[in-house]
């Protein structure tokens, strides 16, 4: 195992040097998850105008001093129907929520402490100045900055730019990702396919995890083995303009694995191949006419593994927003066996005790490819599935103390003892059943 390239200086390696992607105008309605490119200010006051924040009336503190006291109704506002006028001493308006405070009011009286009289309306209680009045301007002024650029535009945002009068917004354009499958055992599904050929998946995996992580996902097809069809479909992806070409498969030693040949004949400069990982060892990233190039193994559960460490951070980076694992407990459930430098993502059962304690429990059988069926082969009942992630120098035995876990940004739980390098564990690679 030496010489193979550890995860963290893999994933800084491939991090290193992305540059902030252009900035594109989309309509508000399409902004949700993007990323401002610019900071947002407000074109508007809000409120506008000076609002009754309840149902009741509008009046002159001066008049409701003393009570009770009756005042002469002279009209109403409403929501988008205010009264124009000027309110006079000795006089009430009928206002609703949300509704402009009329020239010469000053407080608003809700309805519960008044009593109608036909024309007139008794006034119970005394108000203070100002009172259940939203000043126009309390939300925001004209020209504020409401939004900062890099925020990424989530409901509240999105609303908050509606209310300050844009209708589109500035924001960093996508990440195009070329994803590639290769191999002549391959075929789309639903085609005809000969006995010794398979389906393929990971394509349809990936381009899910592109567009989640934020990225447009452009599908480059299959491409058989052969120096040539990897060259055109390579034509393809610079046609394209996509910032990431993802390939799958023929990235090891074999025959037919062609992938890093094809590549290196049209120019890619090789970062590194092979990392400390299992599964994904034969991990590959260059760089090749301003794309980098990211080969991730051909199994499908590697392949889905690697692109949640690898290029979903990547795919951020491209956008600006930072890669932040988020942290939590668990406690391992079972012994595992001595591996060698490797970092091991192994899939497991996660369960949570009666006190929220999280148990995570290696699945016996790790050599099925599809991570959905080692959930469903493996344990029959509804409980969540993960992917443990470990590198481990000896033995960890479930019956040790000081267990600790870890939950990164792509939802991985990781059991940690003080004398042991991490385990972590994915949730989100094996979805819950």
């Amino acid at each position: 195992m030496a010489g193979l390239l550890p995860v963290a200086e893999a994933l800084r390696r491939i991090l290193a040097n992305v540059e902030l992607l252009e900035a594109e105008t989309v309509p508000l309605n399409e902004a949700g998850g993007r990323v401002l490119a610019a900071d947002m200010q407000a074109k508007r006051q809000q409120p506008p105008f000076a609002a009754s924040a309840m149902d009741g009336y509008a009046v002159r503190a001066a008049d409701v001093t003393a009570v009770p006291v009756r005042l002469k109704l002279v009209g109403q506002s409403a929501a988008g129907h205010a009264f124009h006028g000027q309110l006079q001493a000795g006089e009430a308006i009928r206002i609703f929520t949300g509704a402009p405070v009329p020239e010469g009011a000053d407080s608003v009286v809700i309805q519960e402490n008044t009593v109608a009289h036909g024309t007139e309306i008794e006034i119970v209680e005394t108000i203070t100045l100002g009172r259940n009045i939203r000043k126009a301007g309390l939300d925001f002024n004209k020209g504020d900055v409401l939004l900062d650029a890099g925020r990424q535009l989530d409901s509240s945002a999105v609303a908050l730019a509606a209310s300050a009068d844009h209708p589109q917004l500035s924001v960093i354009r996508r990440p195009r990702v070329a994803i590639l499958a290769t191999g002549d055992e391959l075929v789309s599904p639903g085609e005809p396919y000969r006995p010794d050929q398979i389906i393929a998946s990971n394509s349809y995996g990936l381009a899910e995890i592109v567009r989640n992580s934020g990225g447009t996902a452009i599908d480059l097809g299959i491409a058989e083995d052969s120096l040539e069809a990897l060259s055109a479909a390579l034509d393809r992806a610079i046609a394209a303009k996509a910032d990431i070409l993802v390939t799958l498969g023929g990235a090891s030693v074999g025959d037919h694995d062609l992938v890093q040949p094809a590549l290196a004949a049209r120019g890619m400069e090789l970062d590194f191949w092979k990392i400390a990982l299992r599964p994904g060892k034969p991990l590959m990233f260059g760089h090749l006419q301003g794309m980098r190039i990211l080969g991730l193994p051909g199994n499908p559960v590697s392949s889905l593994i690697c692109a949640h460490i690898f290029l979903t951070p990547l795919i951020r980076a491209f956008t600006g927003l930072p890669h932040a694992p988020d942290l939590r407990a668990a406690v391992l459930g079972a012994d595992m066996n001595t591996n060698d430098q490797r970092q091991d993502y192994v899939r497991a059962r996660i369960t949570t005790g009666a006190d929220g304690t999280l148990t995570a429990t290696p699945f016996e059988l790790q050599d099925l490819v599809h991570a959905e069926i080692s959930c469903r082969r493996q344990w029959t009942d509804h409980t969540r599935a993960a992917c443990a992630i470990a590198a481990r120098w000896r033995a960890l035995h479930h019956t040790d103390a000081a267990l600790t876990a870890n939950i990164t940004a792509i939802r991985s739980w990781s059991i940690r003892r003080k004398t042991c390098p991490p385990l972590q564990l994915s949730s989100r690679l094996f979805p819950y059943q």
